[in-house]
């Protein structure tokens, strides 16, 4: 008898998504966040994560990552207009929702908000292109700067804004920060990439903290 042999089918690789396709989803991603933040203000266990600027950061971050843009001289730049356009639609989202809840909300170029997307954008960008990168400083670069923000930024709230409902939920942020910054260090592969986390971590937390008061105290 001849023995059966199961016969092995090839399995079917699946197409990449077009870079166009993914384009589109993150800047449509980026509308979402900024109408989603409008609702999230008016829930109690979301209001400091929609009233801060980190989780948007962040979430520009993840969104130029999905892209897949790669950090290089022409990789920086498209990646750097993506971030500028996901955070001004952020803003272009929480405009229109806050306006339909009836919150009257004004989207102006004289918006500091919307003049601060420009530099946010362009370094969330960055960031999202470092992550990608094959170079170890870039990378510990890239996390340095995220745990930057969420610190300085939660450390300002903590001493200036936050009170006995939200202090909270503030020290998460700024824990997060840190545990991003210590995995940034940890796996790190060079001393050279180590420094460039920790030494991006520390003095941009600074750099944040200090950007806070001169803006608004």
């Amino acid at each position: 008898m001849t023995p059966l042999v199961a016969a092995h089918r090839p399995v079917p690789m699946r197409a990449p998504v077009p870079r166009a396709v993914r384009v589109s989803m993150a800047l449509s991603t980026s509308v979402l966040v900024g109408v989603l933040t409008s609702f999230g203000q008016a829930v109690p266990a979301l209001a400091v994560v929609a009233n801060s600027a980190g989780p948007w950061f962040v979430a520009a971050v993840a969104l130029c990552a999905l892209v897949g843009i790669r950090a290089g001289r022409s990789g920086l730049v498209a990646a750097a207009v993506l971030g500028v356009a996901s955070l001004e639609l952020m803003h272009v989202g929480y405009w229109a929702a806050s306006n339909l809840r009836g919150y009257p909300d004004v989207l102006s170029v004289t918006n500091p908000w919307v003049l601060l997307g420009l530099p946010a954008g362009i370094l969330a960008g960055a960031v999202a292109a470092g992550l990608r990168g094959t170079d170890g400083r870039w990378r510990a670069a890239a996390l340095g700067v995220t745990a930057a923000i969420l610190v300085g930024e939660g450390v300002r709230a903590v001493l200036r804004v936050a009170d006995d409902a939200t202090t909270t939920a503030w020290i998460a942020q700024i824990v997060s920060g840190v545990v991003v910054l210590v995995v940034a260090t940890l796996t790190a592969r060079t001393r050279a990439a180590r420094i460039v986390a920790s030494g991006t971590g520390v003095v941009g937390a600074i750099g944040v903290f200090a950007a806070y008061l001169v803006l608004g105290g």
